[in-house]
């Protein structure tokens, strides 16, 4: 008898159930909170462009004064308590969420180098058996050529984790997330 591995599947997701349809915070800085505003839409793509609609996305962050809402965060503590720095949405129709926030302040890194202000960002989708591991940058931040986790990343592929500005709108941010294909985000192994 011959055997034959068969694929392996999801059976979902059921990420609505529990995590979005009750959980979903999609402010992650109250209007009180220093810093730079920033409104944040993000967009779930497969391979072929196609929006993902059942997706979710949590995204975990620094105040402007580049310090995590977390008693162990190694900046010290005393971020504001207006500040949740976490959010969690699920994707619509569309394959988009969106979450109001503030621009992050840059946070040390190993050596004490700094990283450039940047979002961490969890994607959970159909398809995808253990949750992916990417960030979102802000394009045209000058400190961007310095961050040692950037630069980890092939110059070439870097823009896949780059926020665009929105020219119409001040504060407004786009960021794709492209699960494959050509332009596939950049996802890390953590």
């Amino acid at each position: 008898m011959e055997h034959v591995p068969t694929p392996s599947q999801t059976v979902g997701p059921f990420l609505h159930l529990g995590l979005t349809d009750k959980c979903s915070r999609t402010r992650i800085a109250a209007e009180s909170v220093s810093g730079e505003r920033a409104h944040l839409k993000c967009r779930v793509l497969d391979a072929d462009s196609v929006p993902v609609s059942d997706a979710m996305i949590e995204i975990w962050q620094a105040d402007a004064e580049g310090k995590y809402n977390h008693p162990d965060d190694p900046n010290g503590t005393g971020a504001d308590a207006a500040f949740h720095g976490f959010g969690r949405a699920a994707t619509d129709e569309n394959g988009a969420c969106e979450f109001e926030t503030i621009k992050p302040g840059p946070i040390p890194g190993n050596s004490d180098a700094m990283q450039a202000p940047h979002l961490n960002v969890a994607v959970y989708a159909r398809g995808i058996l253990l949750h992916l591991y990417t960030r979102i940058y802000f394009a045209g931040e000058n400190s961007n050529d310095q961050d040692p986790v950037l630069a980890l990343v092939p110059k070439e592929r870097r823009a896949t984790l780059m926020a665009q500005p929105d020219v119409d709108h001040s504060g407004m941010w786009t960021f794709d997330i492209r699960l494959r294909g050509e332009h596939e985000t950049v996802f890390f192994d953590i």
